[in-house]
Order: structure tokens, then sequence, then C-alpha cells
């Protein structure tokens, strides 16, 4: 009866046949600039993402804090509760849909039975014990396959859920990694904040010098000490950021704010990836864990078509019974105390309704819903690639501006203050020079952090190499698994 099942059989969608995942091609070597995150890096078409990838950036700190948090994490602990949740419905299902049911049943009772209630009311009425014990058995032949169908869908949500813990997993480490490097990112523009503070204060101190000696304009002093404040005021939003960035570190690795031993990340204590994988286009369908994921939802919608195509056809059953009655509880199983009953059910819908064709077409319509859904997750998966891949490129040539910009800026500032102190240029043009320096430093911060940043969310864009050490809910291993 395995050939008889009806319904749609799943086939695995084709991957897109695209040679590249942008319009034009990427250029294979980015461009370089000095400083931290300045290196080229090299896109290697056609390699995989690897398992640790995190371990790329040289950094044993952030290789710990994802460790810890790959151990800890609630939000990866959930996600294989969930799966655990699946897998044993599945066990269930197949013991249910498949198996014969067996069941003992016992019984003890005593009744009073009055011969008037069959019109003998001349004779008194009667007590007695009555003791039974049977087994039963039950068993549904899947004729058209309603029952493969059902399991085939539990299977397939039970599969969901493994994929949506690779997405957990996935997450986890690339958050970990963006939020340190964003901590990294916060200390620099912090650090560089300070450096610039020190430099207007210090500048300050040489405007009120030249007040007090009859050389500068009692404004000039009053608008120093405006973009001292200025700069001042910033301080206490950045270190906010910085407060939050390590907190929510915090909670990624299972911890709370106040117990946990966080390192502290910076951008010199990280080595940009010199060499990255780009994967084949027709590999990400099968290494996103969400496109898998929504390919189970495909799955199970095409097993439920099945389902309610056959619960259009005839259903068979079998029961039967065997057991002792008897009034005296040592005549168990006796001579003329044992009752039995065999019997067969078929059962064939004839009217109702249209309620279950209905059902099918609904069935129809979600599969259609799902097959819809699928398909926005592997467009939006394959922009998400070439987002990345195009902000590598373009990153790179904004921290070689950027870099340009900010040593530009600090020779342009220096030439003007030492003017300034001779009498050759105007505090105004002093006071410019101290804004563009400012912005380019602080510009050039994040131009390096932009660097790490989307770099780390190109393996993630890529699938994260989970496949390469897949992990399981706790506890349940290869051998127990359906």
């Amino acid at each position: 009866m395995g050939g008889c099942a009806v319904g749609p059989d799943f086939r695995e969608p084709d991957a897109p046949q695209v040679e590249s995942y942008t319009p034009t091609p990427v250029a294979g070597e980015t461009a370089s600039a000095p400083g931290p995150g300045g290196a080229a890096q090299r896109l290697v078409a056609g390699e995989e993402v690897p398992a640790q990838w995190w371990i790329l950036f040289r950094s044993p700190a952030l290789d710990q804090l994802i460790r810890q948090a790959l151990a800890d994490s609630p939000t990866l602990a959930s996600a294989q509760a969930t799966l655990r949740v699946a897998e044993e419905n599945l066990r269930a299902a197949r013991g249910a849909l498949f198996s014969p049911q067996f069941d003992a049943k016992g019984s003890a009772g005593r009744q009073r039975f009055s011969p008037a209630a069959i019109g003998m009311p001349q004779i008194p009425p009667v007590e007695f014990n009555l003791y039974n014990a049977s087994v039963s058995i039950g068993y549904y032949f899947d004729l058209f396959g309603s029952a493969r169908r059902e399991f085939e869908a539990l299977q397939s949500e039970a599969d969901y859920q493994q994929f949506q813990l690779q997405a957990a997993y996935v997450t986890l480490t690339a958050n970990v990694v963006t939020t340190a490097i964003r901590e990294a990112a916060l200390r620099a523009q912090l650090e560089a904040t300070q450096e610039i503070l020190a430099a207007e204060e210090k500048q300050l101190a040489i405007v009120e010098r030249q007040v007090a000696l009859g050389g500068a304009a009692r404004s000039d002093v009053l608008t120093q000490r405006s973009q001292v404040a200025q700069t001042r005021a910033g301080l206490p939003a950045i270190e906010k950021d910085l407060a939050r960035t390590r907190h929510l570190l915090s909670v990624f690795v299972g911890k709370l704010p106040g117990e946990a031993q966080m390192p502290e990340f910076t951008l010199a204590a990280l080595e940009l990836p010199q060499e990255l994988p780009v994967s084949l286009p027709s590999a990400l369908v099968r290494d996103r864990p969400d496109i898998r994921a929504a390919e189970e939802l495909l799955h199970r919608a095409s097993a439920k078509v099945g389902v309610a195509t056959a619960n259009l056809y005839p259903q068979l059953t079998l029961t039967g019974s065997y057991g002792s009655l008897t009034n005296v509880s040592g005549d168990w199983f006796t001579a003329g105390t044992s009752v039995w009953s065999f019997g067969v059910g078929l059962a064939q819908p004839l009217f109702r309704g249209g309620q279950l064709t209905a059902q099918r077409r609904a069935a129809i319509a979600a599969y259609d819903q799902a097959a819809a859904q699928y398909r926005e997750v592997v467009l939006r998966a394959f922009q998400n690639v070439a987002d990345t891949l195009r902000a590598l490129e373009l990153d790179a040539q904004t921290l070689q501006a950027q870099s340009e910009a900010a040593t530009a800026a600090r020779e342009a500032l220096d030439l003007t203050r030492k003017q300034y102190e001779l009498g050759a240029a105007t505090y105004l043009a002093l006071l410019t020079a101290q804004r563009q320096f400012q912005q380019a430093k602080i510009g050039l911060v994040q131009a390096q952090a932009a660097r790490f940043a989307d770099s780390a969310a190109l393996f993630q864009a890529l699938g994260g190499g989970w496949w390469h050490e897949p992990i399981r809910s706790h506890g349940v291993s290869d051998q127990d698994k359906p």
C-alpha cells in the first residue's frame, strides 16, 4: 500500500540559476588604507564559510566570548527546547499513526437487576458482582496515505525547528561579533573625542592668555569656550551608547550586566580578515538556515495537501478484543467466561456539504502561500549578500578617503594653529580647522568600524558555516532521531 499515498510528492525547489550576486561584477580585491581596518581584502569565489569564522578577527577575547554565549545564551536554549518539543511530537505521532493500539481493560462492579424490567414482576430482584478483563486492539489501515502525509508534515515541522535552531546559532554569533565591533568603535570614538577636547582646552588656555595680554578679542575666548562645551557635551552620549553596548553583550552571553566580567574591545585589538569566502550563488539556498526553514514550511504545506486529499477516500479500520466476563472473582478466564469481538470498519464520505473539498482547496492555497513566502526569503537572502558585497567594496573606498581627509585635516589644523599664534590667521580660520579635523577624525573611526562590521555581515549573509558543526537539542543523539 506504500504506493497508494495520494497528494503531491514534495520536491526541493531548484536553486536560482544565476552566476553572480550583483548585476555588475564586484572587484576581487578592495582598496587599502593605513590604520586599523585598513588592510586590503580579497574575495575568494567558490570558497565556503568556515564553521568558526569569527576566529579570523584574531581576537582570543572575542572567541572566548562567543563560546560562552553558545553555552549560556537563553535564546539558543529556547530554540533547542522548541526543537525537542517537535521531535517528541514526531515520535508520539509515529506510534499513534503506524502502530496497532493495544489496550488492557479491567473492571469490577456490583449490580442489581430487576426482572420486572423485562416483564417478570413475580421474580424478585437479583444482586450480583460482575468482573471483566479484556485486551483490545485497533489498527488503522492507511490505504491512501493520510497518516503518512500527516507524519510527513510533522517531520517537516521538526526539520523546520532544526533549521530555526541553526539560524539562532548564526544570528547569535554574528550579534556578538558586531556588538563587540560596535563597542570597539565607540571606544575609538570616545578616545578621539577626548583627544579633540584636550586639544581644544589647550587652545582655550592659549586664547585666554592672548586676551590677557591684549593680543586677542574677548569674543574669541567665548567662541572657544562654546566649542569646548559642545565637544564636552558629546562625551556622555558616547559613554551611554558604550554602556548599553556592553550590557547587550552581557545578555548575549547569558549574564546579568552587573555580574558579567566582560572583556574590553578596541579596533586595534581586532584584525580585519584579509580573505573573505564567497560561496557560489547556487549553494546559498542550501547554506542559509532561514531558506532551509522556509523550504520545510513549504514541505509541510505540501504534505497537508496530501492529508486533505486522502480524507476524500475510504478509511478502513480493524478492531478486536478478547477477555473474560464473570460474576465470581476467582473464575477469571475459566471455561464459559470468555468473550471476544472482531470487526472491520469502512467509512466513505458521501456528503459533507462541500467541507472536504473546501478543506483541500484551502490546503492548496496554503501551499501557494508557502511557495510565495519561500521565494521572498530567497530573494531577500540574495539581496542581503549583494548589499554586503557592495558595502565591503565601498567601505574600503570610504576608509581610504576618510584616512586622506583626516590626514589633510590634521595638517591643516596644525598649520592654521601656528599661523594663528603668529597672527597670520584669524580665529575664525582656526575654529573652522578644528571642526573639520573633529569631523574627519570621527568619520575615520566610523569608516574603520564599518569594514569590520560588514565583514562579519558577509559571513552571516552566506550562512555562517553552521553545516560544518550543526548543533541539535540537548540530549538527542542521531540514534534517537525519528
